[in-house]
């Protein structure tokens, strides 16, 4: 049996569908709430319900579970998001109980970049999950994971929304020439399958990227190009576009951009291009091929979603 944390996000209902596309035994694990989980729809799972910082909730969750991925993290809240609960606390909590609960092996998600002295909250608090990770007496695989792109993605749909919500000038952090090594979900996805299988992958940390170094730019550039809009791109300070990004948030509960997205920007986040093709045997797909899921989405819906959940909070 393997159990799935963040099962209802982007990249863990990925995960699920091709894990049941394979016939393996899957459960997802959801926190407990008034709403209905957002679950992978056709696909047969078992579904486990607790926190992340109930251990006993989460021995149970584990019960004849061989393999955790541990994908479930707070990030995407913006300034609302609680790094310290849910990314630290609740990761060693996922580890601890896997351990007592004689799992044999759990695998983790972090970003390139990790850093326990990074001066950016994300980074740092996935350092500190991933030390967590190593020291649970479990083997282990972490793929610390350039930006992940896909339908449903918080990136490309989020820049989608953005630019038919402010027409005209479009603000980017710097002269927008940070490189990022976009991964096709997929493609990520494909790799922590493989990896099961993969006595080599074991007690390994892997920088995983896709097949390109894309200046921020030119992938907004791209995406404006698949979805025919054109807006004057205009560079300004980050820390301006910060505090302007948690002002919005405030604003719109639902904005699809988080003051940790900025931090991605904030520097380089790349890795050794050829580390796919040459540990999984798989050529990644190139960022600009692939964005064709932009095409035909309900901009104006998704925008008038993110104005309309303000009145309803």
């Amino acid at each position: 049996m393997i159990l799935v944390t963040g099962g209802t996000g982007f990249i863990g209902s990925v995960l699920i569908r091709q894990l049941t596309a394979m016939g393996k035994p899957v459960r997802t694990l959801i926190r407990p709430s008034r709403k209905t989980p957002n679950l992978p729809r056709g696909v047969p799972i078992e579904v486990a319900v607790s926190s992340l910082r109930d251990e006993r909730g989460l021995r149970a969750a584990m019960k004849g579970v061989d393999v955790v991925y541990h994908l479930a993290g707070s990030e995407w809240h913006g300034s609302k998001a609680n790094l310290m609960d849910v990314d630290i606390l609740g990761t060693q909590a996922v580890a601890r109980a896997a351990s007592e609960s004689g799992v044999e092996r759990i695998f983790f998600v972090s970003h390139l970049g990790a850093d326990r002295a990074s001066a950016y909250p994300v980074l740092k608090a996935k350092a500190i999950a991933e030390r967590h990770i190593r020291l649970s007496n479990i083997d282990f695989t972490i793929f610390r994971s350039a930006l992940a792109y896909g339908l449903n993605d918080h990136f490309t749909i989020g820049l989608g929304i953005l630019l038919h919500a402010f027409p005209g000038l479009f603000l980017i952090p710097g002269d927008g020439s940070t490189l990022i090594q976009p991964i096709w979900v997929e493609d990520l996805v494909t790799c922590l399958i493989w990896a099961l299988d993969d006595p080599a992958t074991r007690n390994q940390v892997f920088n995983i990227g896709g097949p390109e170094y894309i200046p921020f730019r030119k992938a907004l550039e791209d995406v404006m190009a698949t979805i025919n809009v054109q807006r004057w791109i205009t560079g300004v300070g980050p820390a301006y576009l910060r505090g302007l990004t948690v002002f919005l948030e405030q604003l719109f509960p639902a904005f699809p951009v988080s003051v940790f997205w900025l931090d991605y920007l904030a520097a380089n986040r790349t890795c050794s291009l050829d580390t796919v093709p040459r540990l999984f045997g798989l050529m990644p797909a190139r960022f600009a091929q692939g964005i064709d899921y932009l095409k035909g989405q309900a901009w104006q819906k998704n925008m008038w979603k993110m104005i309309l959940r303000r009145h309803a909070n």
